[in-house]
């Protein structure tokens, strides 16, 4: 818009010194003048209109000189000569992994870091962040645009490696993740709040070991595994000892209730039962004697 403001001066010029001069020209420099003119005009009520799309605001600049006011989305009228600088106060994400093309760099970008325990572990981690609207201006005359690689990116790798050496290789792999994830959010926002953005989550999205350090977890959890599994068994063996145990009491019982608490009386009682019972044929003599047995005959 700035350009059409200047075709529309020089345009200007060129009818004034036709007119002037008395140059083949003249009878039209009248209307170039006024062309001039109109130009500049257009010009001019074209740059004084700015559109800022949707989640985005706008901070304007003059002559270096940055301006506290904030463009809002939508149409704002601004000084002709004015430069507006987008800003994007939407939710941004900033990855930095080990897997090839996943990260915003190319290649491996994961986060390499020694422990307490000396080892060096890799870590892969997203930034969730978006800018203070009212942060913009300090942002832009102190930062500039790219933040993303200014500030975003060296304070989330230097804070991480700062941490890090507070935490075992295994403890920062399993046991300690949340509490190590908790401290560098904390560092990370306070840093990120003196710097105009917020910060929003931070995600460790993978930590990987050394290869020796893996290796000797999979063996003790293999063990663990095999100490349950045998626990597991030995627990079983002595339930079914016990039943075993139970059970052999309970027919030692039986048999002393037997071999001791029934009379001859019962005893014929529970024959004659069993016999009458029976669907085959039978015959029962039965004896005149104290202590007689029935003599029991098959009629068949």
């Amino acid at each position: 818009m700035i350009l059409l403001i200047i075709v529309g001066i020089v345009v200007f010029a060129v009818g004034y010194a036709a007119k002037k001069a008395n140059s083949p020209i003249y009878p039209y420099s009248g209307i170039i003048k006024t062309v001039g003119i109109v130009v500049v005009i257009v010009g001019a009520l074209s740059a004084s209109i700015v559109q800022i799309n949707p989640g985005e605001i706008g901070v304007q600049k003059l002559f270096g000189k940055v301006s506290n006011t904030i463009l809002v989305s939508g149409l704002n009228l601004i000084n002709p000569l004015v430069e507006v600088v987008n800003f994007d106060v939407r939710t941004q994400n900033y990855t930095m992994s080990g897997v090839q093309d996943e990260g915003d760099k190319s290649g491996d970008d994961a986060i390499r870091v020694l422990t307490a325990d000396g080892l060096e572990v890799i870590i892969d981690l997203t930034v969730l962040y978006k800018i203070v609207p009212t942060e913009a201006p300090r942002i832009l005359q102190e930062i500039g645009t790219d933040y993303r690689n200014t500030i975003v990116r060296p304070i989330c790798r230097t804070k991480i490696r700062d941490n890090a050496v507070y935490y075992d290789a295994v403890a920062l792999y399993s046991t300690k993740r949340d509490e190590f994830q908790a401290r560098i959010f904390k560092t990370i926002e306070s840093d990120f709040k003196s710097r105009g953005l917020l910060l929003e989550q931070l995600l460790v999205r993978n930590i990987t070991l050394p290869a020796s350090v893996k290796t000797t977890i999979e063996s003790k959890i293999n063990a663990e595994q095999d100490a349950q599994k045998m626990t597991f068994v030995l627990q079983k063996e002595k339930q079914e000892a016990e039943r075993k145990r139970v059970e052999a009491q309970g027919i030692a019982d039986y048999q002393k209730i037997l071999s001791t608490g029934l009379s001859d009386k019962q005893l014929q009682y529970e024959m004659i039962k069993a016999i009458a019972t029976s669907p085959n044929a039978k015959l029962i003599i039965m004896n005149g004697g104290k202590n007689s047995t029935p003599v029991i005959l098959d009629a068949k």
